[in-house]
């Protein structure tokens, strides 16, 4: 149904980045004691970069072609503050404070969602 995605918008795939955000994070504190384990983080705005040229539509395939030239995963691999001797670059304090942001921003997304889930049901009801 359109009306669905056309409410829903970008915030749909939102709260999918910020889930695989908060599993790359919970990946990175779960190989803290990997040797040569080299800490990831996703970059948001790339990701949902990517997504805007989904919901884009052309009347020819040449208007948009620039950006669908390299598609970005948006995975980065994090810079340390202090590096390790045995080459791994997870900081446990940076990670889990990124996580904690994380899952807040997870929260406040999920929240928005509910909201507008919330709206749609009192318009269909005639509330």
């Amino acid at each position: 149904m359109d009306v669905f995605n056309s409410a829903f918008g970008i915030h749909e795939r939102a709260l999918g980045v910020r889930s695989q955000r908060m599993e790359v994070l919970a990946r990175n504190i779960a190989n803290a004691d990997t040797p040569n384990y080299k800490a990831q983080d996703v970059d948001f705005k790339a990701m949902l970069k990517e997504a805007k040229t989904e919901y884009l539509t052309a009347t020819n395939e040449k208007h948009y072609a620039g950006l669908q030239e390299a598609p970005d995963n948006g995975m980065r691999f994090r810079t340390p503050f202090n590096s390790s001797f045995d080459g791994n670059t997870v900081e446990m304090n940076v990670e889990q404070a990124q996580y904690g942001k994380a899952a807040s921003e997870y929260q406040a997304t999920l929240q928005f969602l509910e909201n507008r889930i919330g709206g749609l049901r009192k318009a269909m009801r005639g509330e």
